[in-house]
């Protein structure tokens, strides 16, 4: 079959196409999918890069996110159908595994790929196969970033920022599904414009404002005594944007977390969050629940995740450079 290998560590350079490797078995307890689609993900880009603590076996065929067709079941499996068409959720949940499909066992860069049957997701006749491979490391984080953990409600004001990555524009979906009024934060004016097209009620550009200056001018400066800023702030980044963050939440309200793409090293001002009472709310990952929640609602037609663009997966190094340059809006996916 043909398949994306990254065999080593490095550049781009370290993603080779090999047009006969060997196409998995089915194992007891585990599903052979053909592959319809699979994301590209940041994580992909760091499992190539290496990561500090984390041994890879190497050459592995990344992509986590993950949807197809099955072909073969093997021994044990019962509840599917040769046929049924599927979402993997890539997270090894039995406690007996470290890691997720595509990082540490072979993953969706593949016409084929065998996955445990326990980490099957049934994906709905209305739902398209595309749509469902763009879920979990995005749409999932975001959602229980928001709706499980962050308990975000109807009339808030949330700041997002890297609104336009894949994490970010899902956040800025699900906030206005949920009735919030969003601010997103992005890089440029044409990223500035179709944010706003994906229903974000205010954008900011960094490269020209700050976000601290955008909130006060739509918001007021946070008071103590109450009013003013956002009543939620969605901050995945770190690095040095973390204790302006603060500086734009009001009184009472939360700041969300589920990563630091750009340091973990953050500093905290102690002031802002006994004076205005913040709570810091963590989020990791998805569940199963979050994702059957994901694709109910584009089932009924609320939701409908944003593709920038759709390759083939001979094209592996080209997605990974649009993501590292920040080309996209949305996600990328690619197809075997």
């Amino acid at each position: 079959m043909r398949a994306v290998l990254t065999v080593g560590h490095g550049a781009r350079d370290q993603l080779q196409l090999a047009t006969d490797y060997p196409a998995p078995s089915a194992a007891p307890g585990e599903a052979v999918l053909r592959v319809a689609a699979t994301a590209v993900n940041y994580h992909d880009i760091f499992t190539r890069r290496g990561m500090p603590g984390i041994r890879i076996p190497l050459p592995v065929i990344v992509g986590s996110d993950i949807a197809g067709e099955i072909t073969e079941l093997g021994r044990g499996v019962t509840g599917w159908r040769i046929g049924d068409r599927v979402l993997v959720d890539p997270v090894f949940r039995d406690g007996e595994r470290f890691g997720m499909v595509g990082e540490t066992v072979h993953g969706g860069r593949a016409e084929y790929v065998a996955v445990p049957a326990a980490q099957l997701v049934r994906v709905p006749d209305a739902v398209l196969l595309e749509d469902a491979a763009s879920l979990p490391l995005a749409y999932g984080t975001a959602y229980r970033m928001l709706v499980t953990q962050g308990r975000l409600a109807r009339g808030e004001k949330i700041l997002i920022l890297g609104a336009s990555g894949g994490v970010g524009v899902a956040c800025v979906q699900i906030a206005k599904l949920l009735g919030a009024e969003v601010i997103a934060g992005t890089g440029s004016a044409a990223k500035q414009t179709r944010l706003a097209t994906l229903g974000a009620d205010h954008t900011v550009n960094y490269a020209t404002e700050s976000f601290v200056e955008a909130v006060r001018r739509l918001y007021g400066k946070p008071r103590v005594a109450g009013g003013g800023g956002v009543d939620v702030a969605v901050n995945f980044t770190g690095g040095d944007t973390w204790r302006d963050t603060q500086r734009t939440v009001a009184r009472g309200g939360r700041i969300l977390t589920c990563g630091a793409t750009a340091g973990f090293e953050v500093i905290t001002d102690a002031r802002f969050l006994w004076t205005f009472e913040h709570q810091y709310n963590g989020s990791n990952g998805w569940s199963v629940a979050d994702l059957e929640a994901l694709l109910g609602l584009i089932r009924d037609g609320r939701l409908k995740p944003v593709i920038d663009r759709i390759l083939p997966i001979d094209q592996a190094a080209e997605a990974e450079r649009l993501l590292e340059d920040r080309e996209v809006v949305g996600k990328v996916l690619l197809k075997p």
